[in-house]
């Protein structure tokens, strides 16, 4: 492809490979040629290691389009390099390089040379619905070394990567990667969005900590932020002296909230970076999957915004109608260009058909975060016991939704931050209690359709909320029932992959029926999951205070053997009620013919199979 048939896919808003073209590439021995888009300045210049640091010495010159610029010279791979903008205006703007491969940071904010990157292999892509279970992490502080310093890739791949395994997770999930300057905003204000944060290694031993994980059947999906960006004045703020990557109109132009810049989707080059960021990292790194975060504050023009802050569509209402076709754009080319890569969107309104494809109408994601299941059983699971009651329609509303969208339920990192608690010490009760809540609650989330998703720290019962400064605590396994928590999860982890019928049909009624839905006195549920082969498995979650005693409930007739129960000893729950087979007797109940009756300890989810 000619230098200006790579302008124009640029400029049309298609390349999903500008990094091969602009920031720093090799052309001959000792030899490099750099190229930006910078079309508000006056002049650019390169400056680096390689000519110390002199604006004039390095001048770039003017491609075809008029808004690009190149130079060749002379430098070497791990030189320091930063262009030099001159505005109309006579100001001098230092610049680290949009498609840089490689940081400075934390010494300094300059770009670096860095072409070696080989390409990873990929894991294949599958047949039909499987077991998605994600192992949320933030690498910077899953765990840390004795001075306080960071884990390395080489470290977490020492480490983190057989934890993932033996734990039984099918998938891992990095929080941004992409380098940033601020450890506190947990990598979602991104200044390279071409760069693994240099905090932790090279981009060879992060490629290398990829590998691992595939190389063990696990998948990773990587957090990716193309909603906004901060206003660090060497990157892409105001690049070259206006706005150029952000949206130039008043009304949306910034996250006030978050006090970062939004991208001017629809506007070509930056439709390609943004996409060409995303194609980077399944192409070189094959990661298998991207999270896009902030799905919400793309869609809609009055996000965070009040009356008058904001100007409707000529549609007159509040959808972002660039950011929508983008949104499609990138969820076409990836469908197009990596069959087995998932993208997933964290959407937090109940905007139609996220996870419907982009020819039906929909914008084309495989799955969604289910945050209105999220927020509704964490409120019913925070009540005391006795006042369950009040709130039953928050552990059972989901269902009234679920098949509407293709979901991921999420008991992510936001939800143990700003003193929200931490999973265990939302439950309520004494010490044991809430253990045993949460035992019942992780219990139903891995029984309700849905894919699941849990943040590093909750599978040891953490009491701490989640701190970036510092590491997961994971010394309270020395304490009982701490490490009887990291046993359980474990178990429900392999038991949730080992049985079908709790992942194969997640989005029809054909898997899920309830048997019950309203007992709201007992704040006791009953349902059955279904495989596509009709196997059952029969979950009974008993979210009160107090066992019931001969509980009885309507089923198919049949005997049923409880293979699974989160009151186990092993598990730190009481044992109680040992009873294994139950057989259906000719009884009505609940609508139905049989029914079956048995004794269900407090707090605590059973499953059952149903044996031919």
């Amino acid at each position: 492809m000619t230098k200006c048939e790579k302008l124009d896919l640029f400029h049309r808003g298609e390349d999903i490979s500008a990094y091969e073209f602009f920031g720093c590439h090799p052309v001959g021995e000792g030899k490099y040629v750099f190229r930006v888009w910078a079309p508000h300045a006056h002049k650019v210049s390169v400056v680096g290691d390689f000519n110390g640091w002199d604006c004039e010495k390095c001048l770039m010159t003017k491609l075809a389009d008029g808004e690009s610029y190149e130079v060749e010279t002379s430098a070497a791979e791990g030189d320091r390099y930063k262009f030099c903008i001159t505005t109309f205006d006579g100001r001098k703007l230092y610049k680290c390089d949009p498609y840089s491969f490689r940081s400075d940071f934390p010494s300094s904010t300059a770009s670096v040379i860095y072409t070696s990157l080989k390409t990873n292999s990929r894991l294949p892509a599958v047949e039909g619905e499987q077991p998605v279970n994600v192992y949320e992490v933030n690498l910077l502080s899953w765990k840390k070394h004795k001075d306080g310093s960071y884990y390395s890739y080489a470290d977490l791949e020492r480490e983190l990567v057989p934890y993932v395994r033996d734990m039984g997770y099918t998938h891992v999930e990095f929080m941004p990667v992409t380098e940033y300057p601020f450890d506190g905003s947990w990598g979602y204000q991104v200044t390279g969005y071409f760069c693994v944060t240099a905090r932790l290694g090279t981009p060879e031993q992060f490629a290398s900590l990829i590998d691992a994980f595939h190389k063990n059947g696990i998948r990773v999906i990587l957090d990716w932020v193309p909603a906004h960006f901060p206003k660090d004045d060497f990157a892409l703020y105001e690049f070259d002296g206006q706005p150029l990557y952000e949206c130039p109109l008043w009304d949306n132009m910034e996250h006030s909230g978050w006090g970062t810049r939004k991208f001017d989707f629809g506007r070509g080059g930056v439709d390609s970076f943004i996409l060409s960021s995303a194609c980077y990292f399944l192409d070189k790194f094959a990661v298998d999957g991207l999270r896009v975060d902030a799905v919400a504050a793309m869609l809609y023009l009055d996000y965070d915004k009040n009356a008058g802050q904001w100007t409707p569509n000529e549609y007159g209402d509040n959808r972002n109608l660039k950011a929508i076709e983008f949104i499609k754009k990138f969820n076409r080319l990836i469908k197009k260009n990596y069959q087995s890569a998932i993208t997933v969107a964290e959407e937090s309104t109940a905007y139609p058909q996220v996870t419907s494809p982009v020819e039906n109408g929909g914008l084309g994601f495989d799955y969604k975060w289910n945050m209105g299941w999220m927020n509704d059983v964490l409120f019913y699971c925070r009540q005391d016991p006795l006042y369950r009651h009040y709130h039953h329609q928050k552990i059972t509303f989901s269902m009234v939704y679920s098949f509407g969208e293709r979901y991921v339920l999420p008991l992510s990192h936001d939800e143990v931050v700003h003193v929200k608690g931490s999973i265990v010490n939302k439950m309520p009760g004494e010490y044991g209690d809430k253990f045993a809540t949460m035992r019942a609650l992780l219990g139903f989330m891995y029984a309700h359709p849905g894919k699941k998703l849990n943040f590093m720290g909750y599978e040891i019962a953490q009491f701490s909320e989640w701190n970036y400064k510092s590491g997961i605590e994971f010394f309270m396994k020395k304490f009982e029932m701490h490490r009887k928590m990291s046993v359980y999860v474990k178990d429900l982890n392999w038991f949730y992959r080992q049985n079908r019928p709790l992942y194969e049909i997640e989005n029809d009624w054909k898997g899920f029926e309830w048997l019950v839905v309203d007992d709201v006195i007992n704040n006791v549920l009953v349902f059955n999951r279904y495989d596509n082969d009709g196997n059952c498995l029969l979950a009974v979650i008993n979210f009160s205070g107090i066992d019931q005693y001969n509980y009885r409930f309507g089923q198919h007739p049949g005997r049923y053997r409880k293979i699974f129960s989160s009151d186990a000893t092993r598990y730190g729950g009481g044992g109680r009620f040992g009873k294994r087979i139950f057989a259906t007797k000719k009884r009505k109940s609940h609508g139905k013919e049989y029914s079956l009756t048995m004794d269900i300890p407090k707090l605590c989810c059973l499953y059952f199979i149903k044996e031919k």
